[in-house]
């Protein structure tokens, strides 16, 4: 009888599933409904993230990225920002040394400049220490917002253009894509959103042109092996046309 790594790992083999891509959405409303702070859903989506990597790397999926801290995440009330950026700095330091044993390479996506100095410098050793690592690409949206992501690359094509780089009628999907910051990194094949809400929240708008999504009412905290190998079925079941 197959088990539930073996049985997934065919799955991601036979679809050549590549890159999952995450919206991690519910960990506030998961400690409001056990009438506990906000923090400790912070915490436990911390242990689900923990989970759904190792998971990844069980299973075969080379690329995973996660919505950490949306460019609207700043809006929140200070305290709970400053947490989180807290609780991302310490989390980072304490298991870079684990998922650099595990073979994991890590990277991030986002408007990094804007972070506060000393997280930058955690942020670029993590990316440093992991770089010749083979394992699961785990991206990490941090301070991400698609449209910022657009609005930058279209800056950057403009200045190709001004500087003779590039000629207007010479830009194509391709160059869009390369002036992204998942410029080496294929798109997504399936997106999951936990929490039951169904939008995109301004998360890899051009990335996901053509990607599965998969809902599910499940809070982020509450996600585990059993709840990705549910949402690699789904995608095994669906029937992708791309237009065709």
């Amino acid at each position: 009888m197959q088990t539930l790594e073996e049985k997934i790992s065919k799955v991601v083999k036979t679809t050549n599933l590549q890159h999952i891509a995450i919206i991690m959405d519910g960990n506030r409303r998961w400690a409001k409904e056990k009438n506990l702070p906000s923090a400790f859903g912070h915490k436990k989506g911390v242990d689900a993230l923990k989970t759904t990597l190792r998971a990844c790397n069980d299973f075969g999926i080379k690329y995973l990225t996660v919505y950490a801290f949306s460019t609207e995440n700043w809006n929140r009330k200070q305290e709970e920002v400053d947490f989180l950026m807290d609780l991302f700095a310490k989390t980072l330091k304490n298991e870079l040394s684990e998922m650099h044993k595990e073979n994991v390479v890590i990277n991030f996506i986002g408007d990094l400049d804007k972070l506060n100095p000393k997280l930058q410098e955690i942020l670029h050793n993590a990316v440093e220490v992991t770089k010749n690592n083979t394992g699961v690409r785990f991206q990490i949206a941090f301070n991400y917002g698609s449209r910022l992501e657009i609005l930058q690359a279209v800056q950057n094509i403009a200045k190709q253009v001004q500087n003779g780089a590039i000629k207007p009628e010479n830009i194509t999907e391709q160059t869009i894509s390369d002036n992204l910051y998942t410029k080496n990194i294929p798109d997504p094949d399936l997106l999951i959103r936990t929490s039951g809400e169904k939008r995109i929240s301004n998360y890899l708008l051009w990335q996901i042109a053509y990607s599965e999504i998969y809902v599910t009412d499940q809070y982020w905290p509450d996600f585990d092996r059993t709840s990705l190998a549910r949402a690699v079925e789904e995608y095994h079941n669906r029937n992708r046309r791309f237009g065709k």
